[in-house]
């Protein structure tokens, strides 16, 4: 494990919009904050004009749209100066090939197929013929627009390599004799020929398990390492790789110090394997907090107003069945075509059919030793019951897959995994939408709130098995950004006013899908004041991926034009503007409540806190890619200034008391690491018990609000207490000083609803 690993880090999404450079402008900003490590998006090269790193195109070279090299060591000599280390994010998985010009491996592959060096680096089935590009238009002519130019192929934009002494003759005949085939873009997802991230055909699959190529796309990563440049690494979507285990082995033995932190998400009840790894990067935490704010005897009002809109009862299980057996078969086919044809002793269809309901009943991503046998035996017994008709089938195809070392086993669960992704975080969180704030990766919409005794245990074997794991509230790939879930939370307290206020709002403006019309109201209040670019956007990215409606392949401009329609009323029509304005100002209060204790609550509890960029001010940021906008930290500099000239705002200032909680909850952990060694639930005794969280972490006792609209209508806290030791100890966020003991909650948060509370002693300054 990590040497010494980073008390907290900042994510930060450099992108070609804010550079290396810009960065380095931001090291003394984040050391005022009070992080220990800067966290950055992927810093090779990627596809030209990327933004977001994930399409890396060359492993020997910073990302010139970054900056390069040179504002790499600029980058360095700004964090050493601020004494902040470095955590980057790489990616193992998979390349950038939707530019194959800008990918010089991709390059030579299509040039001289199976005879290229880089031939082993993709994970490409040669047997299959020639390498299928899926970039041609949905038209029997399309090949027409084919042209010669310069010794290279094009196709309007795409230019693809020529293999030697093939260029003679049309652009049609040269083609012809190339290493790869290009076809319609529609043809991909069935007939591929080479594994991809997910669904998208611009991202091939890298066969990492080669030491060799392992070797050469991590050379540079594990350079920085060895020479003190790099003190951690998060590795991005380890889900896809052949061998994780080992991947992870090889990774940990070439950067023994290094913080090492794993994009695994965990399915409710799921542990980490024992992996040779720190942590994950934090979805576990952020479902764990996430439902401490959610209102549990509100599940049963939000399954029946769920019905009623969509005029029948919904199962989760049946509707994320459906969804992933439509991934599995439609946009995983050509992944399903290749597992299928490792089995020929199973005719093919019932192969397919055997593999893709399996898959579609497996219960977490994908098994690993030793549960994954458990998992497997799960997955058989449902797609037998869901489909006696397979039996012979299944039968056969289960006995190969207990088998580790057979390639059918190997390959499985790299589609499990994406069909995982694709048909729950990109569908079903789409469809299911009966309460959104539970939406989210790595949660379960079907799990409806954490009482605080559940997260307490969650939190005390946290501290044990993986102290140094990551912990988050915000990511580049949430479904919605913080503040927004702590706001819809608030609607968990009011399942009665909802349900007429949105019914109300449906018959109003109506919409022919009534379950994404659902997801669409909560979205609008959650985030609500919100551009209506920005809204329009978002619901029409939600609606494709949800599929339902209408699709990214086969989009619907009928529905799309009267679901723009509804949003445009949303700002143009004054009672229903009025009554969204009021709604989602009725609930602010209680939203920043929730805002504050979730904060809190993930900056304290056992593991590593990231701050996504930009979260530590109120931040309604929906998905990707709206949660990528550029962060004003002109403000929030001055903000943190004023904080620190001793200003103390109410809790509705510009989201000024976020950056209060978040900034001296930081600097208390770097300046006082000792506080944070253990997990103890500190228990309150009274009436309003029940809507406080708080625990000791070995000295910094934290305490939160949580189901503040029970709270009040309770009558506050009234003679509910804490029970805080012996000791003389401090609120952090207003200066007063507690001699321990049974200690009123009424006086320890008359000011925020939300204290961190140490020893009295302890110094919070920036460094």
């Amino acid at each position: 494990m990590a040497a010494t690993p980073p008390k907290a880090t900042y994510r930060v999404q450099v992108r070609p919009g804010f550079d290396l450079d810009a960065t380095a402008g931001i090291a003394d900003y984040l050391t005022e904050l009070g992080v220990s490590h800067l966290y950055t998006a992927p810093l090779l090269a990627a596809t030209p004009g990327s933004q977001h790193g994930y399409d890396v195109v060359d492993h020997r070279s910073v990302n010139p749209e970054l900056g390069g090299e040179a504002a790499r060591q600029r980058l360095l000599r700004a964090l050493r100066d601020t004494q902040l280390g470095l955590v980057v994010d790489i990616v193992p998985n998979h390349a950038g090939v939707a530019v194959p010009p800008a990918n010089p491996a991709w390059w030579d592959v299509l040039r001289r197929g199976r005879d290229s060096s880089y031939a082993d680096w993709f994970d490409i089935d040669w047997d299959r013929g020639r390498l299928l590009l899926p970039v041609l238009a949905d038209d029997p002519a399309a090949l027409d627009d084919l042209k010669l130019v310069d010794g290279e192929l094009r196709y309007h934009e795409h230019r693809f390599p020529v293999a030697d002494g093939t260029g003679d003759g049309t652009a049609r005949e040269v083609h012809d004799r190339q290493h790869y085939e290009l076809i319609s873009w529609r043809r991909g997802d069935a007939e591929l020929t080479y594994r991809r991230f997910f669904a998208i055909a611009g991202l091939a699959g890298l066969r990492v398990e080669d030491p060799a190529v392992f070797a050469a796309t991590h050379e540079l990563i594990l350079r920085w390492a060895a020479d003190g440049e790099v003190d951690g690494i998060r590795v991005d979507h380890p889900d896809g790789l052949r061998d994780p285990a080992g991947y992870l082995a090889r990774l940990r033995e070439a950067a023994p110090d290094a913080w090492l932190v794993v994009e695994k998400i965990l399915e409710y009840g799921e542990e980490l394997p024992d992996w040779p790894v720190d942590g994950t990067t934090g979805y576990d935490a952020l479902a764990a907090v996430n439902g401490l704010f959610v209102d549990a005897d509100a599940e049963g009002d939000f399954t029946a107003l769920d019905t009623r809109l969509a005029g029948h009862h919904t199962s989760w299980q049946d509707l994320t069945h459906a969804t992933k057996l439509a991934a599995a078969t439609q946009l995983l086919g050509a992944e399903l075509t290749r597992l299928a044809a490792l089995a020929p002793e199973v005719p093919t269809e019932q192969a397919r059919a055997a593999l893709a309901e399996l898959a579609a009943v497996f219960p977490v991503y994908r098994g690993y030793p030793p549960e994954g046998a458990r998992y497997l035996a799960a997955a058989r017994s449902e797609a037998g019951r869901r489909r006696p008709d397979l039996t012979g089938a299944l039968d056969a195809i289960t006995r190969r897959l207990r088998d580790p070392d057979d390639e059918l086993a190997c390959r499985f669960p790299q589609l499990t995994g994406a069909v995982m992704a694709k048909g729950v975080e990109d569908t079903a969180f789409y469809r299911w939408t009966r309460f959104v704030a539970l939406n989210e990766v790595g949660g379960s919409p079907a799990h409806f709130g954490v009482p605080p005794a559940e997260f307490h245990r969650f939190a005390s074997a946290r501290q044990v098995r993986w102290p140094a794991s990551m912990t988050t509230l915000s990511t580049h790939d949430t479904k919605r950004g913080e503040d927004v879930r702590a706001r819809l939370a608030v609607l968990s307290e009011l399942p009665g006013r909802w349900a007429e206020q949105v019914q109300r709002w449906m018959e109003y403006a109506p919409l022919p899908d009534p379950a994404f019309a659902h997801l669409l109201w909560q979205t609008a209040v959650g985030a609500w004041p919100i551009e209506r670019e920005r809204l329009h956007a978002y619901a029409e990215k939600a609606a494709r991926e949800a599929a339902a409606s209408t699709s990214w392949a086969d989009p619907d401009p009928v529905f799309e034009q009267a679901m723009h329609a509804v949003i445009d009323r949303m700002y143009d029509d004054e009672q229903l503007h009025a009554e969204l304005t009021e709604l989602a100002a009725a609930l602010a209060p209680a939203g920043w409540c929730n805002s504050l204790g979730q904060k809190l609550i993930q900056l304290t509890m056992p593991g590593v806190p990231d701050t996504y960029q930009g979260t530590e001010l109120w931040d309604n940021s929906l998905v990707d890619p709206d949660n990528r906008r550029p962060v004003d930290f002109d403000v929030r500099r001055e903000m943190l200034a004023r904080l620190d000239g001793g200003w103390r705002p109410s809790i509705d200032t510009d989201g000024a008391a976020k950056l209060l909680v978040v900034s001296r909850t930081l600097r208390l952990r770097r300046a006082h690491p000792e506080l944070f060694t253990g997990y103890r639930p500190v228990p309150a005794h009274g009436p309003a018990s029940r809507h406080v969280l708080a625990f000791d972490r070995g000295g910094a006792i934290t305490v939160a609000t949580r189901l503040p609209l029970g709270l009040a209508r309770g009558g506050g806290w009234r003679d509910t207490v804490l029970s805080l030791g012996v000791n003389e100890v401090k609120d952090l966020f207003t200066g007063r000083v507690y001699s321990g003991g049974e200690t009123s909650l009424a006086d320890l948060l008359a000011d925020y609803p939300v204290a961190l509370l140490a020893p009295s002693t302890a110094s919070v300054e920036a460094a």
